[in-house]
């Protein structure tokens, strides 16, 4: 008779609730009484009021998984031992052939640092062992950068080369992918989609939106080698998705930028996120607002294709962990100077928060890394399950707290939420009201279900 473990309520409208049961993947829609029914069960352990509720009604939501069954397990992992991580993040250099107005790592500012060859073949060999080490089928490489990797083109391609040597030496398969602006020539398009399996490109939308936002360099304009890109991928059948950055003033774009690029290219996803206030986005307005859910929502209906690939990072129903990414899962990005940082966003030794991520060096005896035990005990324990903050919120297996660096530079010394907690808890909820729409309008299971009774939505308690 008890409910789930964890069972969140939240009102929709005067008369109709939805009850979420997270880890049970499992949610309908009910009326106040059956609320009131779930919350005196799971108030009281001794007094099951039966005849609160009808037989039909009790049935269906033992089958529904909201009531009944074992309870359930939360998805609590923590890595023990020094870091082997199997899949490396090589980020080349900083320099970057654009000037995005709200660039996270202000590249171009500095001198631009590039990665040595050794330094990335060190990495391969490291992540390389680890999985043969594991007894796994295939280790990955993936290229970033605080600026464009491809502007290090030499070390690119001799590291892939060397890769591809290694993956074959040890009898495994290689996986890698690239971050890219896109801003490309003809050759360097071509051979990214003939050796790499898959990229992220980083562009937002509608020309004129592109071409504010992301200038070259030069000054010029940035879409037409952009839209370029696209297509060449287009035509090799090469997988790719888009990363689009919504600022406060393309808000209202957003729903026609989606619907431009859905109608011209065949991306696998599209990921939409509000700009990041930090290096020179800094002083931008934020557009965490319910503006930008509003402006989502919009630009998933303008075609069912629209409806299908966009994402926002932190709405995920399908994920259910208590780690957002791998910054508490020993991610292993090595910068251009070889020291490891736990993310790609923390690229720079000299960046803020650099010490809370930078958690290795490469070995002084030899080939490997020498790790500091404290910052990579720290990073792991960086999970939702151990965020007050997060404790009482219906969507922190999913979300799994957001991204640990933003909520460092928000500057608060304890993590108090900030504007994409709500856009996280509306996009969520669509979700699971998406699922029971699907699945009939009344309620929603990670598994095949019977149909429930007549009603339930109304009188039938």
């Amino acid at each position: 008779m008890r409910p789930a473990t964890e069972l969140f309520v939240l009102p929709l409208n005067e008369s109709e609730y939805l009850v979420y049961a997270p880890l049970r993947g499992a949610a309908l829609i009910g009326n106040a009484a059956l609320v009131r029914f779930l919350q005196k069960q799971d108030a009281d352990e001794d007094t099951h009021d039966v005849n609160a509720i009808s037989a039909e009604v009790l049935a269906w939501l033992r089958r529904a998984g909201i009531v009944g069954g074992a309870a359930e397990r939360a998805p609590v992992t923590q890595l023990t031992g020094p870091p082997r991580p199997r899949v490396v993040t090589l980020l080349l250099t900083s320099a970057c052939n654009l000037r995005c107005a709200y660039c996270y790592a202000a590249s171009g500012e500095a001198p631009a640092t590039f990665m040595g060859p050794e330094t990335a073949r060190r990495a391969i060999d490291f992540a390389a062992a680890n999985a043969a080490a594991a007894g796994a089928s295939s280790f990955e490489v993936d290229y970033h950068g605080a600026g464009e990797p491809t502007q290090h083109w030499a070390c690119l391609q001799e590291s892939h080369l060397y890769a591809r040597s290694v993956a074959q030496a040890k009898g495994l398969r290689l996986r890698s992918s690239l971050t890219t602006n896109g801003v490309l020539s003809d050759a360097k398009r071509e051979w990214i989609a003939s050796h790499l399996d898959g990229a992220t490109v980083s562009f937002d939308g509608l020309p004129e939106v592109q071409d504010v936002n992301r200038c070259l360099a030069s000054g010029g304009r940035s879409s037409e080698a952009v839209l370029t890109t696209l297509r060449v991928f287009d035509r090799a059948g090469f997988r790719y998705s888009i990363r689009m950055t919504v600022t406060a003033e393309s808000l209202a774009r957003l729903p026609q930028s989606v619907a431009f690029i859905c109608r011209r290219f065949r991306p696998h996803a599209i990921q939409a996120e509000p700009v990041y206030r930090m290096g020179r986005g800094r002083d931008r307005a934020s557009a965490e607002t319910a503006a930008f859910v509003e402006a989502f929502r919009a630009a998933r209906r303008t075609s069912g294709k629209a409806a299908k690939l966009l994402r926002f990072s932190g709405a995920r129903l399908g994920t259910v962990t208590n780690h957002f990414c791998g910054v508490a899962n020993d991610n292993f990005c090595v910068s251009p100077g070889g020291n490891v940082s736990a993310c790609h966003e923390v690229a720079d030794e000299r960046q803020p928060w650099a010490e809370r991520f930078f958690y290795g060096r490469p070995s002084t005896t030899g080939s490997g890394y020498d790790f500091d035990e404290r910052v990579y005990t720290d990073l792991r324990a960086q999970t939702v399950d151990r965020r007050e903050y997060c404790r009482g919120c219906f969507a922190k297996w999913n979300c799994a707290g957001d991204c640990f660096h933003k909520s460092l530079d928000a500057g608060a010394a304890e993590f108090a939420g900030a504007g994409r907690c709500e856009i996280v808890r509306e996009l969520t909820k669509d979700q699971i009201l998406e699922k029971i729409a699907d699945s009939g309008g009344v309620w929603w299971k990670d598994a095949p279900r019977p149909a429930g009774p007549e009603g339930l939505g109304s009188d039938a308690v």
